[in-house]
C-alpha cells in the first residue's frame, strides 16, 4: 500500500532505452491503452525541418495521441536540459488537466532526470565570459581539448559524455568553474532526491547485437529516406554547424564531407559508430538510475507479453487501475 504523501502524488510513466530499441510504436501503443499523452525527451526531436535525422514520429505514427515537444522550435534556437524541465512542467500541466497520464518517452536521460527529480539548476547561473572562452578554446585548439580539461576537472562526468557533445562538455567546465564542485557528484546527489511524482521507469533494452544491428539498418534507411538532403538543405537555409541543432547526431558528421575530408560512405560508417557509442553512453547512464524497471526484449516470447508485463507494473505500482 502506498503510503499518504505517496497517493497524493500524480502519476508518471518513463518510457526510455537507447537508440533504436523500438521505444516509439510501444509508447503508441502504451498511451492508446491507458489513457497516455506522450511528451518527448529527446533533446532533438524537439527541432523543425530536422525529421530523418531525428527518427522524429511522423503525424500518421502518432495515431492520435497528443505529442509535446515534437516540433517546437527552429533549428536556430538553443534548447537545454532547463529549457526542457520548464517545457514538460508546462505539458504535464496539460495533461494532467485532460484527465490522462503524462508518459516521458525518449533517450535523453540526464532530462528525465531533471524532470523526474525536479532537478534545481538555480544554483548554475551562466558566466557568458567563461563560456565564450571555452567556445574560443574549442574553436582554437579543438574539442578534445576541452574534452582533456573536463577529464582532469570531472573524469567520472567524462566518462559518460563523449568529447564530440561540446555543449554537454562546456556545459560541466561552466558548473566546476562557478561552484567549484563536480557536476557528477551534483548529479548523483540529486538523484538521491525523493520525486515528486509517482512512477514508473521503464527502461527498454534489446541484446547488443539485434541493437547494434537495427542501429546500422537504421542509418541505412535514414540515408534512403534523403539524411544527406535534409541536411543540405538546412544548411542552405544557413543553419551553422556552431548551432545546439546541428550539433546532433547524424548531423554534425556531415560537414566534413561537405569540407572534402571524407567520402560520403565513410561518413555514414562514422554515424553508425557514433550511435552504436551513443547507444552504449545512453545504458551507462540508465544503469546509474534508481527505482528503475529494466524491460529485456530477450526475456519475452513477444511483444504482447513484454506490454502485458508493464500493465502488470502499471497496476501494481497503483499508476493504472485497468
Amino acid at each position: 500500500m502506498k503510503n499518504r504523501n505517496e497517493s497524493e502524488k500524480k502519476p508518471l510513466i518513463v518510457l526510455t532505452g537507447p537508440t533504436a530499441v523500438g521505444k516509439t510504436n510501444l509508447s503508441i501503443r502504451l498511451a492508446k491503452k491507458i489513457g497516455g499523452e506522450i511528451i518527448s525527451a529527446d533533446s532533438m526531436q524537439i527541432y523543425k525541418k530536422m525529421n530523418i535525422g531525428t527518427a522524429k514520429i511522423s503525424p500518421e505514427e502518432m495515431a492520435g495521441v497528443p505529442h509535446y515537444l515534437v516540433d517546437e522550435l527552429d533549428p536556430g534556437e538553443e534548447f537545454n536540459v532547463v529549457a526542457f524541465q520548464q517545457m514538460a512542467k508546462k505539458a504535464m500541466k496539460q495533461i494532467y488537466e485532460n484527465g490522462h497520464i503524462p508518459i516521458v518517452v525518449g533517450g535523453t536521460g540526464f532530462y528525465i532526470q531533471a524532470l523526474l527529480y525536479d532537478v534545481d539548476f538555480s544554483e548554475h547561473e551562466t558566466e557568458e565570459k567563461y563560456r565564450q572562452e571555452l567556445v574560443a578554446l574549442e574553436q582554437e585548439k579543438g574539442r578534445e581539448y576541452l574534452y582533456e580539461m573536463l577529464k582532469q576537472a570531472d573524469p567520472e562526468y567524462a566518462a559518460i559524455v563523449h568529447s564530440n557533445n561540446v555543449k554537454r562538455v562546456i556545459r560541466a567546465l561552466e558548473y566546476y568553474h562557478e561552484t567549484g564542485r563536480k557536476l557528477s557528484e551534483h548529479n548523483a546527489q540529486q538523484r538521491e532526491n525523493s520525486s515528486p511524482y509517482q512512477f514508473v521507469y521503464l527502461v527498454l533494452n534489446d541484446e547488443r547485437e539485434i541493437l547494434y544491428d537495427r542501429i546500422d539498418r537504421r542509418v541505412d534507411q535514414m540515408m534512403e529516406a534523403g539524411l544527406l538532403q535534409e541536411v543540405e538543405a538546412l544548411v542552405k537555409e544557413g543553419y551553422e554547424r556552431t548551432l545546439v541543432s546541428m550539433q546532433g547526431l547524424g548531423y554534425k558528421e556531415f560537414f566534413d564531407y561537405f569540407d572534402g575530408k571524407c567520402t560520403l560512405e565513410e561518413t555514414v560508417d562514422i554515424i553508425k559508430r557514433d550511435t552504436r557509442r551513443f547507444a552504449k553512453r545512453q545504458l551507462t547512464w540508465f544503469r546509474r538510475e534508481k527505482e528503475v524497471c529494466w524491460m529485456n526484449k530477450q526475456d519475452y516470447p513477444d511483444g504482447d507479453a513484454l506490454f502485458h508485463e508493464i500493465l502488470k507494473i502499471l497496476k501494481e505500482k497503483e499508476i493504472w487501475n485497468g
